[in-house]
């Protein structure tokens, strides 16, 4: 006998209560500023909510940093801001030690400036791996690298749900492969990649792995100094809550800094940044990736969730994650699927980062009506909900209570 909708709502808003009342992780829910008018916040992957502290840390910049100390401030910590940020991030969310990763430009950049100097250190490999359904900066980047170095696109065709695997990787990658490019959680389908197999197949071939973390930084935990990842690219304003534009990091393993040499030579990046002589000279180590003078106001609120971060440490917040995402599969099985709605995500909680994605040919029209509501989800083309799932900042009745609206706003619209 099939249960009533009211007793099944009546269920998963028990299931969610309790999830909520065991949630180590709920103190979190208040370090967050409030938006009124939004019952659910559902794109915390695209852009993550911000801090209360951060207004003051902002203030307080403008005040003391920028307005007391003025251009002090850049022999007091500014012109070191990048690399000891960089630090911050490799330690509490990517597995590495420091000396290997830097924040300064936009995750296009810095996607450029690694994938140049990747390609350009390779004579003899003319090949860049990209995954066709990869995001579009990742494909538009190795197409314009492509062409100003004589390469050619090389593109993995993967399933569009369990995404990228190692028999991909192994029937695509050979000896004219200079360097592979993949997301570690997929923008679409949250499909998380074996980063440790995979990087350890594309050395047994010889080539370089440059891995695009801007949907599993700061939620899927990571060791790439232990799985030997050559560079990697994420951003910062995604579950590391950075904020509209904020600049993005660049991991390099340390092997690689005397090996390449990034094509945006600006005068941050040089060994005496202030002896303004001809020539450039690069410095040593990670600051070489380093070309124009970094956002340092723009750090700051990126600082402010990495505290958030390492309080809770990145092994709770992905717990807290599987949960979240768990919940919104069973509420999709119960909900969304006799609707004929298809689950455009992994199943298996452990193949997948921290969203879930749906398929519907009504959810366009869907996604106008649920931010009308104060529902917040991600339409993606052609027919696509992305629920995304920031751990910290996240309830799990918040996070149902979204599936739930997208139920009632799909009978609002059979019913119009």
């Amino acid at each position: 006998m099939t249960a009533s909708p009211s007793l099944v709502l009546d269920g998963l808003r028990a299931q969610a209560t309790d999830l909520d009342a065991r949630d180590p992780l709920a103190g979190y829910l208040e370090e967050f500023v409030p938006a009124p008018g939004v019952t659910a916040y559902l794109d915390g992957n695209s852009l993550g909510r911000p801090l209360r502290s951060t207004a003051d840390h902002l203030s307080r910049f403008v005040a003391d940093d920028w307005g007391t100390r003025l251009i002090r401030s850049w022999d007091e910590g500014w012109m070191d801001t990048p690399t000891v940020l960089g630090d911050r991030i490799a330690r509490i969310a990517l597995g590495a030690a420091a000396g290997q990763t830097v924040v300064a430009d936009s995750t296009t950049v810095m996607l450029y400036k690694l994938l140049h100097a990747a390609v350009t250190a390779m004579p003899g490999r003319d090949e860049i791996v990209v995954e066709r359904a990869n995001f579009p900066t990742d494909r538009f980047i190795a197409e314009s690298v492509a062409a100003q170095t004589g390469a050619t696109v090389r593109w993995v065709e993967t399933d569009p749900i369990a995404g990228v695997r190692l028999t991909d990787i192994d029937a695509t990658v050979s000896e004219r492969t200079a360097v592979v490019v993949l997301s570690h959680v997929d923008y679409r389908s949250a499909a998380l990649a074996d980063m440790a197999g995979i990087t350890a197949a594309v050395h047994r071939h010889g080539a370089l792995m440059l891995w695009d973390l801007c949907h599993s930084a700061g939620a899927v935990p990571m060791q790439l100094d232990a799985w030997d990842v050559d560079l990697a690219v994420g951003c910062g304003y995604k579950y590391l809550n950075g904020g509209p534009g904020s600049p993005a990091f660049a991991y390099v393993r340390a092997e690689l800094h005397d090996r390449l040499r990034q094509p945006i030579q600006g005068w941050m990046g040089a060994a005496d940044v202030f002896a303004m002589k001809e020539g450039y000279t690069a410095a040593r180590g990670i600051r070489q990736f380093i070309s124009g003078t970094p956002p340092v106001l723009a750090m700051v609120p990126l600082s402010d969730m990495l505290d958030l971060v390492e309080r809770a440490s990145i092994d709770a917040i992905r717990r807290k994650s599987v949960s979240l995402t768990g919940l919104v599969v069973d509420a999709y099985d119960r909900l969304l699927a006799p609707r004929g709605v298809r689950l455009l995500s992994p199943a298996d909680p452990a193949q997948r980062g921290g969203h879930v994605s749906f398929g519907h040919e009504s959810f366009r029209e869907v996604t106008r009506l649920l931010w009308r509501q104060g529902v917040i989800p991600d339409f993606r083309f052609p027919d696509g909900i992305r629920v995304g799932l920031s751990p910290l900042s996240t309830s799990h009745r918040e996070a149902l209570e979204g599936v739930i609206a997208i139920h009632a706003a799909m009978d609002a619209q059979d019913a119009a």
